[in-house]
């Protein structure tokens, strides 16, 4: 059985970079948030689902999903959230399934921005890593990386589980408060140890 560690964080603390690195290191990296957004996107699987649930109002002129419209209404309504989530999970995770099969790397990366929220992973991950980084660093990047008003973005960051719950469930912990070098070589650290784990 393939070793799998389930990677996530807080919005804006780094997930994106950290699996980066460890795709060039060889590793396959499985991005939930990818299969999420080819899943949604014009002719997308989830597509004809989202417009039975939620309206065509939802569905951009390409027949993708407008995913600003969306995100402004499940960050303001739990119920649409849940409703949406009933529709991509199932999905995610059978794609995310399909490409466990297909890969032949020494271990994989899952990356799962709601790991902890969703409980869909725990049968399949070994380890869980966590990317870190304060709550004011999470803002600032996320404001300037997604255009968002700060008021959003907080938004965003309260629907996630808390830092310190995050903290305390991690097997391995990143801190991304620093240069792009410290991160790469923290993935690299790991790395390691990830290799010798996934042999055992």
């Amino acid at each position: 059985m393939t070793f799998i560690v389930g990677l996530t964080g807080g919005i804006g603390c780094g997930k994106s970079s950290a699996s980066k690195f460890f795709s060039d290191l060889g590793v396959d990296v499985i991005d939930t948030d990818v299969i999420a957004r080819e899943l949604t996107q014009s002719g997308g699987p989830a597509i004809s689902m989202i417009q039975e649930a939620f309206g065509n109002s939802f569905i951009t002129s390409e027949g993708a999903l407008d995913r600003n419209k969306m995100r402004d209404l499940v960050f303001s309504n739990s119920a649409a959230r849940l409703k949406l989530e009933k529709i991509l999970h199932p999905l995610i995770l059978q794609e995310t399934a399909l490409q466990i099969e297909q890969s032949r790397s020494p271990y994989i990366i899952i990356v799962v921005p709601l790991l902890f929220e969703t409980n869909d992973y725990g049968n399949i991950i070994q380890r869980i890593l966590v990317v870190d980084c304060d709550e004011q660093q999470q803002l600032s990047r996320t404001m300037a990386r997604s255009h968002l008003s700060q008021q959003v973005a907080r938004t965003i960051m309260a629907a996630q589980i808390s830092r310190k719950i995050r903290l305390q469930k991690a097997d391995d912990i990143i801190i991304n408060d620093q240069d792009i070098d410290y991160l790469r070589t923290q993935v690299l650290r790991l790395h390691h140890q990830y290799l010798s784990l996934a042999k055992n």
